[in-house]
This record gives C-alpha cells, structure tokens and sequence, in this order.
C-alpha cells in the first residue's frame, strides 16, 4: 500500500471510531441515538401533522392580527407626534388653548 491510501484509510477509521463513540456518549446519557435520516424525516415532517399544528397557525393567526393593529395604532401615534414636532410652537399653543377652554 501506498502512503496516501494508508491515509485515506486512517481518515475513514477515524470518522468511524468518532461516530462510534458519539453513539456510546449518547447511549450513556440516555440522549436519543438517530441518525441522519431521522434528523432529516423530523426536521421535514414534524411540523406538518396533527391537530397541534392547527393549533399554532390559529394561535400565531390571532397573535399577528393583534400585532398589526398595534402597529397601525403606533404610527398614528407617531404621526401626531411628528406633526407636534414639525409645526410652528405658536400654532401647537393655540391648538393647546383651544383644548383647555373647551372643557
């Protein structure tokens, strides 16, 4: 043999010996022991199916209603602020008497 095939060799025991003693730190931990193909199905599929996720999009539905009604309520709010911020200080004064006197 020759000296590259000898490392070729040396790598693929390595990654062996690794994957192996993954597998036995797993196992000894009582973590799951999947395999890539597993990881792939779960990471694909899971989401998908059962009434749970019908759950999460009506959830996630309501919470992002409620989330652009704030936000068009707080550009209102920044609007009417801009205007405050931009108009002439005698005009806001006069707005601002107009307010007082009418309650």
């Amino acid at each position: 043999m020759h000296n590259g095939q000898i490392f070729v060799l040396a790598i693929i025991a390595l990654a062996m010996l690794g994957g192996v003693a993954k597998m036995w730190i797993r196992a000894q931990h009582g973590l799951p022991i999947e395999s890539r193909r597993s990881r792939r199905y779960r990471d694909r599929y899971a989401d998908d199916a059962g009434p749970d996720a019908e759950r999460k999009i009506h959830l996630l539905s309501s919470e992002n209603e409620r989330l652009v009604g704030q936000v068009s309520r707080l550009e209102e709010r920044i609007a009417v602020l801009e205007r405050i911020a931009t108009d002439p200080a005698e005009r806001t004064a006069r707005e601002i008497e107009a307010l007082r006197t009418r309650d």
